[in-house]
């Protein structure tokens, strides 16, 4: 018996080798039929937000990525901040996901044997790769900073039906882009959307401002009226209730500021002034009748605004009083009744003629030449040929004759006009007068010296000289034989020379197709600039001026009747 326990005993440790390399055996052909059967694969417990890409080829792994978790790359996404929230369509903004780097960061099956032990114990979740469109993502990332953020609203204090109104501020709130954008393109894929914390966007003016203004300077301003005494017990009234017309309450940096508007102010005090007023008025010579008469002049009383409203804003919004003189300024007429009565009218100083106008276009001429006719222009007065003969239309007699319209010929009530426009243009440029506005037409009408005419439109466009000479001047204005002429008549004291420079820049016709019974078939005509040069000299022939004026005509039109 001892002996087979002796021999017992020997065998039992070589039984436990045997049983140990027999479990290494056994793991090492394991091992290398594993590594074999994986190798270039992923790696034993690699993850993908729970999905399970354990040795699968990376073709294989994408594609069960892809298959499984492709939806969350369309999904929408919430994006909060404060009480704000912003909606991305990640397409929009740019994102997708990279599942070929996202399966390539796990590496591949490992030939350590311990690692590899390992990974049948242990999972390894690997991170989702994005791939970012970075033009579409920076747009979307401005877009979601917009949507995001609040600007904050100032308070305000303002005047209503003489009370004062107080407009609260409002906190606002602004999302640092930066932040956003690393924020979106890190955490995009995450349930349940973003969260960003905006910084506060405080008002510039606050509560304490606000107080400040209301309880001093706009209280101050409704406190009662502002009078402007006149003469004769006449007065201007700035009511409580209209003081929100001159006073605003305005930002100024990091306050309000009172703006006291004083032209709104003397309109409104003007409304009662006024009738204090004496208007200026000079004397006016006529011939009704064919004898010389005079108006007589009147000279004028005005409130001088400037002395008037000197210190005006204290009275509104400060301690200054709020009842104050109206300070009046003489205004003598600059052309007297003497000198009306000294006045002489027998040199033509100014005339011209024009002719081959329509029947129709006439008939408006004869008009216009019968109102202006007599017209008296005093020593620097402006004449104004829309001013002076007012309205145009069918009621005061005037008939549908040829205009000029977008280019082309055309008919209109009052047409033909512009025919005494250019004769009195050019009447008044040989007086010597000043050019106080004309405009020419926009294509050249061969009746008319080349650079040296006018059109007018009621309204719109109109013919203004000014008399620069220390002479008056009278109009005359009569239609006779097919022609209309007009003279300016007074003193003689310059003659004036027209100087034509030329045509050059020649433009084309072009080709325009019109309908209707208005319209007129024309061949066309070249456009082209020239210029007009004036030369005025003293009766001696002594220089006083010379001015070069340039015009640009267009084309004229070929225009195809259908």
């Amino acid at each position: 018996m001892a002996k087979n326990q002796r021999k017992q005993g020997r065998r039992a440790p070589k039984i436990a080798v045997g049983v140990i390399v027999g479990v290494f055996v056994l793991f090492g052909v394991f091992f290398a039929v594993d590594y074999v059967l994986n190798k270039g694969h992923v790696p034993r417990g690699s993850t993908v937000a729970g999905v399970d890409i354990s040795t699968l080829s990376s073709n294989q792994a994408e594609a069960k990525l892809e298959q499984s978790l492709g939806d969350i790359a369309t999904r929408k996404i919430d994006l909060r901040a404060g009480q704000r929230l912003a909606v991305v369509d990640p397409a929009s903004a740019g994102l997708s996901i990279n599942w070929e780097e996202t399966v390539a960061q796990a590496g591949k099956q490992t030939a350590n044997p311990i690692t590899w032990v390992r990974s049948f114990f242990s999972k390894h979740e690997l991170d989702i790769v994005s791939d970012v469109d970075q033009g579409k993502f920076n747009a979307e990332v401005d877009r979601l900073a917009g949507e995001l953020s609040v600007a904050p609203v100032d308070g305000a204090v303002s005047l209503k039906d003489g009370r004062v109104e107080e407009s609260r501020p409002v906190i606002g709130q602004s999302v640092d882009k930066q932040e956003l954008g690393e924020e979106l393109s890190s955490e995009w894929l995450k349930p349940g959307g973003i969260d960003i914390t905006p910084s506060v966007a405080a008002p510039a003016i606050g509560e304490e401002q606000v107080r400040q203004i209301a309880d001093g300077e706009a209280k101050t301003a409704v406190s009662s009226p502002i009078t402007a005494k006149g003469r004769d017990g006449i007065n201007g009234i700035i009511p409580v209730e209209r003081m929100g017309e001159v006073v605003t309450f305005v930002r100024d940096g990091e306050k309000l500021r009172a703006d006291v508007n004083t032209d709104r102010a003397r309109e409104i005090l003007s409304e009662g002034l006024s009738a204090s007023e004496v208007e200026v008025r000079n004397a006016q010579v006529s011939f009704a009748g064919g004898d010389k008469a005079v108006s007589p002049s009147v000279d004028g009383v005005e409130i001088n605004w400037e002395d008037t409203l000197k210190d005006f804003a204290p009275r509104v919004t400060g301690e200054e009083g709020r009842e104050f003189d109206a300070v009046y300024k003489d205004v003598p007429a600059t052309f007297t009744t003497q000198q009306a009565e000294a006045a002489r009218f027998d040199d033509v100083v100014g005339e011209f003629t024009t002719g081959g106008f329509t029947a129709e276009s006439g008939t408006n001429i004869a008009l216009t030449a019968q109102m202006v006719n007599g017209a008296f222009v005093a020593p620097g007065e402006t004449f104004s040929l829309n001013g002076y003969t007012g309205p145009r239309g069918t009621a005061q007699g005037f008939v549908e004759s040829g205009i000029i319209l977008n280019g082309h010929a055309d008919k209109a009530v009052g047409g033909g006009i512009s025919q005494f426009a250019t004769t009195l243009y050019n009447a008044a440029y040989f007086a010597g007068m000043e050019d106080v506005a004309h405009t020419a037409h926009s294509y050249y009408i061969s009746r008319y010296p080349a650079g040296r005419e006018a059109t007018v439109f009621e309204g719109a466009i109109d013919l203004q000289f000014k008399n620069t000479s220390a002479n008056p001047v009278i109009i005359e204005s009569f239609v006779d034989g097919g022609q209309v002429t007009v003279r300016l008549k007074g003193v003689k004291t310059v003659d004036v020379e027209s100087v034509n420079g030329g045509r050059w820049n020649y433009t084309s016709p072009q080709p325009m197709n019109l309908s209707g019974p208005t319209c007129s078939p024309s061949s066309g005509a070249q456009g082209f600039t020239t210029s007009d040069t004036r030369i005025i000299r003293d009766l001696a022939g002594n220089e006083i001026s010379r001015q070069t004026q340039t015009t640009v005509y267009d084309p004229q039109p070929i225009v195809r009747c259908s």
